[in-house]
């Protein structure tokens, strides 16, 4: 990747679709041991993060990604105290859990040092200073292998780690065998919430529908959403799953009056407004779900190209 002002960052979304962006400079580039990372300075977006060439936040538009992420889920459940965050490096999703003034604790646990301490240096009005938050627990582990390990009961799990690449080791956190765990994790009250991949009219089914339906095989009530991530060039999905309370049927009086009494910043995106309607996906989304029988293992893994 090139550092020259007059340069372009160009993705590739499929093997017949790419997009370019003119690039301010390149800000860092390197590896792990688990992923390339690279945080670029882009004129369209500001300071971005890519993980293995796949564009994961930036600074102009992360607040739709992680308001949708977080907001929904958390204002649809009453009291939420203890938070489990899988994933989560840039600190905006937990930054998104913290100003909610009846958070207690946060256990952020990202397999993924180097991301985490270059996303403290570099993106500041990613993480707003999330990681010196006195609630938050940051640990460096595999996400499963600490749920396995604790007897921690959490209101709500956050599952915001990258798209599930061969390569990579995200894979194993889009399963059946971990949505189980999770569920063992939640109070009877309790949710979780992940980002889903793609979810527009031409590639819902690449893997949305997939993670939808194995979602579904744990949850009794499970509810997806989407919206439009600019940065991404295209409609991302998100998905629900409770035990108990269904997200779809609060109305937004009730949202309005929990943002109201609950949080200490103002929103950019999200409200009771949009929450009404947030479920309701279109007709076309709606009967892939129904025709989907895929359901995610670690024996029949999904990897996207």
């Amino acid at each position: 990747m090139s550092n020259k002002t007059n340069s372009w960052y160009i993705e590739k979304l499929t093997e017949d679709f790419s997009f370019s962006l003119r690039l301010n400079k390149v800000i860092y580039t390197g590896k792990s041991k688990f992923q390339q990372i690279d945080i670029i300075d882009t004129k369209p977006f500001g300071k971005t993060l890519i993980l293995d060439g796949k564009t994961q936040s930036s600074e102009s538009d992360e607040y739709i990604y992680h308001e949708l992420l977080v907001q929904p889920a958390l204002h649809s459940l009453n009291n939420v105290k203890n938070v489990f965050i899988a994933g989560g490096g840039e600190g905006a999703t937990a930054r998104e859990v913290l100003c909610h003034t009846g958070v207690r604790s946060i256990t952020m646990l990202d397999l993924d040092e180097k991301v985490v301490t270059l996303c403290k240096k570099y993106l500041p009005n990613h993480h707003k200073g999330s990681f010196d938050d006195k609630r938050m627990n940051l640990i460096y582990e595999d996400a499963s292998t600490y749920l396995e390990s604790t007897k921690e009961i959490y209101d709500l799990i956050i599952i915001d780690i990258p798209d599930p690449l061969e390569s990579g080791p995200a894979y194993k956190l889009f399963t059946q065998e971990f949505y189980s765990v999770v569920s063992n994790h939640l109070k009877s009250t309790g949710m979780m919430v992940l980002q889903a991949g793609a979810c527009g009219p031409l590639d819902h089914k690449d893997i949305f529908t997939a993670i939808y339906n194995t979602v579904q095989s744990i949850f009794p009530i499970t509810r997806g959403f989407n919206g439009f991530i600019p940065s991404y060039n295209s409609v991302w999905g998100f998905i629900i799953g409770s035990k108990k309370i269904d997200p779809a049927v609060i109305q937004q009086e009730k949202i309005n009056d929990r943002i109201e009494k609950t949080l200490n910043t103002k929103l950019k995106y999200y409200d009771g407004k949009l929450h009404e309607g947030l479920f309701n996906l279109s007709k076309e989304i709606r009967a892939s779900i129904e025709n989907e029988d895929r359901i995610i293992t670690l024996d029949n893994p999904i990897f996207i190209v």
